[in-house]
């Protein structure tokens, strides 16, 4: 049975599902940071997946990083399954700007979280999941 690692359990907010993963709202209101996790037990990397899921999971990560940068008007997206920490495969989608702090290098492990405010976070979750509504599949868990 699916389930998802307990960091990223602890450090997320569950979006809702689509046909193949289950999206995540990184709890860091310092950037438009969403997480796909294909929702497969065991699976660590891409590959793992059959060809069939990884058509599936690359279309769902199209599809979000499209909306993200149509709501956020980023400079850039940076897409990434990093599995170093955490080993479930889980891809990263986040939206930078050439004025973020941490422009041009890369996020990870610079500086400290920031939570969101409850209303922040009910706010940025919605305008998440309202494009999303429908499409391939994608349910709101919220």
């Amino acid at each position: 049975m699916f389930e998802l690692d307990t960091r990223l359990a602890n450090d997320t907010v569950v979006l809702g599902d689509f046909e193949q993963s289950r999206l995540l709202l990184a709890k860091d209101s310092r950037y438009p940071w969403c997480i796909l996790v294909p929702k497969r037990v065991g699976i660590n990397e891409m590959y793992q997946l059959s060809a069939q899921e990884q058509a599936q999971v690359t279309k769902e990560s199209a599809l979000l990083g499209q909306s993200l940068m149509t709501l956020y008007q980023g400079d850039s997206l940076n897409v990434a399954a990093l599995g170093n920490v955490v080993a479930q495969l889980h891809i990263h989608h986040v939206v930078r700007y050439h004025n973020d702090p941490c422009w041009p290098g890369p996020i990870w492990g610079v500086g400290s979280s920031v939570p969101f405010e409850q209303d922040d976070l009910v706010k940025q979750a919605n305008k998440i999941i309202e494009p999303l509504l429908g499409q391939l599949g994608f349910i709101a868990a919220i």
